[in-house]
């Protein structure tokens, strides 16, 4: 994705170190960089050389300052607004090598790591001040290693800053396999960990850090997509990498599952890894401006930029923890909003909730501006829905309006118990552990325990329920799709939403599918994105990925 973000750390000394970021990506960041200038001033002082790590931290993709969360790529969301790449491109599947999303600009944040390795590695700082600050950049070269490998494959693995201008054309490097691109990113994380905090500064990386990457990709490698023989072992590396994560004791649940994405709760205990923001500032978050809830109160708050569609509202559980599909959930498709689980209300704006006090009506015919837009002719929801969750009403304020500090949340601990709990059941089953892992889950949000005597594939559909549930809307559920190859069956079709009227004084809701929402997807080449043509035209090493 063509994305360009900045990380802060808090206060003053955050925007010291991002005005130093902005200045350095200009003087000594390009291909060709001025190193005998910077060299006097930047790598023989601490100070200034951590300078250049945030820097290499700047680079961190973070969706909150975007009409077009990747989110709505998938099927948990649409975009509310016309002729946005996630509808006119990737919903049809009619991207091609020269207009597709990609993660090629990757690179040179990559570069940016290889440098500052190089130039600390050799430089007279002191080294108990060098090992943790190289494995942190160690870590972030691994971690935007992971966007290219999850996305395009094998990609070149190049670990040293390339200079064309000394050395011309031998910078172009020809694809690593998947396999060596996925071992060359476990294999960062776990030489780094012994060199890491176990408990880090706000933003910067930790044990956790390292192994929550690991464990990511492995679980990543370890599913369909990968694992075409279903190979228990890759399941059991998984289950063991998360479980060291578990076993750190370095993070658990926070309380509140709403208000832990708010900027007065950011780096709390449940956060593993995040892109860190400063409202206020160029900074800034403007996500509740850009996704929340168009019309609110009979004023525009917001693009509405993410509607949630109905296939996600179906996933969310009965209070009773059953889903809505058994027959003793009692769930009530005309009455549909009563006694749903409370991570529902924490993340959907639904017909009758309220939005910054105001309530809001997706209701046809009664003259509400919210209404479920049928015909997708203004940013009024397309699916009956709004967002809630990860929003900050107190910053609903209409367009980018750069006001919030709240940190995008990369990895958190949730998403590890949810990960060992996969791999420990496609490893040995639904043992005592997967129980507690998502129990644990299930508890903050007032569900009940799971019932004892769950099938293996009982409990891989539990499971799968609840990572999409508890990390919708976190930039997670792409990853899921393509891992697991659910792609080919839920982006074909077309995605739901729910018309309500009123008939004879009495509510009638029906589901129906979304305008413009349908869906393509080509399994023989869209479980991964192309080789971008730009790159190909300027590497002829570089092989495109089949069928583009």
């Amino acid at each position: 994705m063509k994305l360009h973000r900045f990380m802060n750390l808090n206060g003053k000394v955050a925007l010291l170190f991002m005005l130093f970021g902005i200045f350095s990506c200009q003087s000594f960041l390009d291909v060709a960089p001025k190193d005998q200038i910077s060299d006097t001033t930047v790598w023989t002082d601490t100070g200034t050389a951590d300078l250049f790590l945030n820097n290499v931290y700047s680079g961190i993709p973070g969706p909150f300052n975007f009409f077009d969360p990747w989110e709505n790529y998938t099927d948990n969301a649409m975009n509310g607004v016309n002729g946005l790449d996630s509808r006119v491109l990737y919903s049809p599947s009619v991207y091609t090598p020269s207009n597709a999303p990609n993660w090629w600009g990757q690179y040179a944040n990559i570069r940016r790591a290889n440098l500052f390795i190089e130039k600390v590695t050799a430089s007279t700082l002191p080294d108990t001040w060098k090992k943790p600050k190289i494995a942190e950049a160690r870590y972030l070269r691994a971690y935007y290693y992971q966007l290219l490998w999850t996305a395009h494959g094998g990609v070149p693995i190049i670990t040293n800053a390339l200079n064309q201008n000394k050395e011309g054309d031998a910078i172009f490097r020809a694809r690593n396999t998947d396999e060596e691109t996925y071992k060359f990113i476990v294999d960062e994380c776990a030489a780094i960990v012994e060199d890491l905090p176990l408990k880090a500064e706000a933003g910067r990386v930790s044990k956790a850090s390292a192994l929550t990457l690991k464990g990511f990709c492995e679980l990543f490698w370890a599913s369909p997509l990968k694992n075409t023989t279903n190979d228990k072992a890759r399941w059991a590396v998984a289950a063991a990498t998360n479980k060291q994560v578990i076993d750190l004791g370095s993070h658990s649940l926070f309380s509140n599952y709403e208000t832990q994405f708010y900027e007065d709760n950011n780096n709390n205990i449940e956060v593993i890894f995040a892109k860190q923001y400063l409202g206020g500032t160029a900074l800034g978050s403007g996500k509740e401006g850009l996704w929340g809830p168009w019309m609110v109160g009979g004023v525009q708050k917001a693009y509405g930029g993410v509607d949630p569609t109905q296939e996600l509202v179906d996933e969310y559980a009965m209070a009773n923890g059953l889903p809505i599909s058994d027959p003793a959930s009692g769930y009530d498709p005309q009455n549909p909003y009563l006694n749903r689980e409370k991570r529902f209300y924490q993340s959907i704006v639904y017909d009758g909730s309220t939005w910054t006090g105001a309530e809001m009506v997706m209701k046809q015919g009664v003259g509400s501006r919210n209404a479920t837009d049928l015909s997708n002719t203004n940013e009024a929801t397309n699916t009956g829905y709004y967002l809630r969750k990860t929003l900050n009403p107190k910053y609903a304020i209409n367009g980018n309006n750069q006001l919030n500090s709240g940190s995008f949340i990369i990895y958190r601990y949730a998403e590890v118990l949810l990960s060992y709990a996969e791999a420990q059941n496609e490893a040995a089953g639904p043992d005592a552990s997967v129980y507690t892992a998502i129990n644990q889950i299930r508890t903050r949000s007032e569900l009940p325990a799971l019932k004892a005597g769950l099938t293996q594939a009982q409990m891989r559909v539990v499971i799968q329920r609840e990572r999409r549930v508890e990390l919708a809307f976190e930039e997670r559920r792409w990853f899921d799709l393509m891992r697991l190859k659910l792609a080919e069956k839920n982006l074909n079709g077309t995605l739901h939403a729910m018309k309500i009227e009123v008939v004879g004084g009495k509510t009638v809701y029906t589901v129906i599918p979304a305008p413009e929402g349908g869906k393509k997807f080509f399994p023989e080449k869209n479980y991964l994105l192309p080789i971008p043509q730009a790159a190909i035209n300027q590497n002829s090493k570089l092989v495109q990925n089949p069928n583009y």
